[in-house]
């Protein structure tokens, strides 16, 4: 019998990992790009605008609100447990549709930036997966558990 499949190492295991200030630290850190953004967008308001112009979208006032208001509710969402499921969802989207905006490793040369970029690329996508987890276990076993 491995370790793995002890039953008191895995119930040990299972508590700590289901430990209300552990899961709240974990929500917090999955939510950590999603509080961090809003915060550095707001005290550098004209950096936010040259942002949407970067990628494109206009008008960059309006999407910068947007993207800032979007991003500090969907995370409170998820860390308090208020409709994690829905927040949790809305990041898993955002998140790929942003990575698809922001991240066109295929349309840049082959080199250092495009593997880095390429890394961030996939990096996101398994951010979003992590999202997805977050909301199936919220839909099927409760916010509260």
């Amino acid at each position: 019998m491995t370790s793995n499949s002890h039953p008191t190492t895995r119930g040990l295991l299972a508590e700590i990992a289901s430990a209300p200030a552990l899961r709240t630290a974990a929500l917090l850190a999955l939510c950590a790009a999603y509080i961090q953004g809003p915060v550095t967008k707001i005290a550098d308001f004209d950096g936010a605008l040259a942002e949407m112009d970067h990628f494109g979208l206009h008008p960059a006032a309006f999407f910068a609100v947007a993207v800032i208001v979007f991003e500090l509710t969907a995370s409170t969402m998820v860390v308090s447990g208020f409709l994690r499921w829905a927040g949790a969802l809305a990041l898993a989207g955002f998140t790929v549709l942003a990575t698809f905006i922001a991240l066109r490793f295929w349309e840049m040369a082959p080199g250092m930036d495009r593997m880095m970029v390429t890394n961030a690329f996939f990096e996101h996508l398994g951010l979003a997966g992590a999202f997805v987890f977050v909301a199936a276990n919220d839909l099927t076993r409760g916010a509260g558990k």
